[in-house]
């Protein structure tokens, strides 16, 4: 299903299914993350988290004396490293999450990609570099998903998946983010939302009031060209205008202490198709 445009159909009265993405610096502030995992509790709608390790990955295998390694920002993972990923983000950060989830009257599951063979990746493989036991998807457990949903489950998605063959993979969690959101995009109508300390994509990363309130393909090409968007921020664009050729409702990023704003297009940088 990656990367394929999806198929043209009627779609009939869909509920609506909010996809969040929550970006690390946030779960490394106690008193944002509450705040956040408050406002994620309020909202009324169908939803899914989805969640990387922040900083306590990278502490973690510091404090264990684990070399890590990073490529264009993408971390190496060797089987120490898994390990280490999976004790933290599956472990210590998704049950977290949910337990506080549950303080709010917010009733939530955590998952990674292995549990109900939610979601099926292959080890990447790059022509130059090894990652290491880095994953890319193939698929998506949408059956899974859609039961635990229609229960009023949310689900809270820790960035790992696997290959069916036992080996679990470190997988990126935006691209978790959009490829959940375009495989249920065929069952519900999705906002998929990346929140993360910015306000939005700027024009200045260092000054949260040079927003860009829409961006369109063709504008994004212009910003790449004159090298107008910060290097990091590519990437979740990348992923965005992806979600939305697929056929995702609508896609936002934007600051996570803004949460209602962005659902409700008031905030952050909403990208359009056309």
């Amino acid at each position: 299903m990656c990367g394929q445009r999806r198929p043209f159909y009627q779609k009939y009265s869909m509920d609506k299914l909010l996809i969040i993405k929550i970006g690390g610096n946030i779960i490394d502030d106690e008193a944002k993350l509450s705040s956040f995992l408050k406002d994620f509790a309020s909202i009324n709608e169908k939803k899914i988290l989805v969640h990387g390790g922040g900083k306590l990955a990278t502490s973690l295998a510091e404090k264990l004396g684990v070399e890590q390694k990073l490529v264009d920002g993408r971390r190496i993972t060797d089987r120490e490293t898994l390990k280490i990923v999976t004790m933290v983000y599956a472990g210590y950060i998704n049950k977290n999450i949910v337990a506080r989830l549950q303080s709010y009257d917010c009733n939530a599951i955590g998952l990674c990609g292995a549990d109900g063979d939610a979601i099926l990746a292959h080890k990447r493989n790059h022509p130059v570099i090894d990652y290491g036991f880095v994953g890319d998807i193939d698929a998506i457990n949408t059956n899974l998903l859609k039961s635990l949903l229609d229960q009023n489950i949310s689900i809270v998605f820790a960035s790992l998946t696997h290959d069916q063959k036992g080996q679990l993979l470190n997988t990126n969690a935006d691209t978790i983010a959009q490829e959940v959101a375009k495989a249920l995009s065929l069952l519900y109508d999705v906002q998929l939302i990346y929140s993360f300390e910015k306000a939005g994509v700027l024009l200045d990363a260092n000054d949260d009031s040079t927003v860009i309130p829409t961006i369109n393909p063709s504008r994004y090409e212009q910003l790449k060209s004159k090298q107008k968007i910060f290097a990091g921020m590519i990437p979740k664009l990348d992923n965005a205008f992806a979600a939305i050729n697929y056929g995702v409702k609508k896609v936002t990023i934007g600051k996570a202490e803004e949460l209602e704003k962005l659902i409700n297009g008031e905030a952050g940088t909403n990208i359009l198709n056309e």
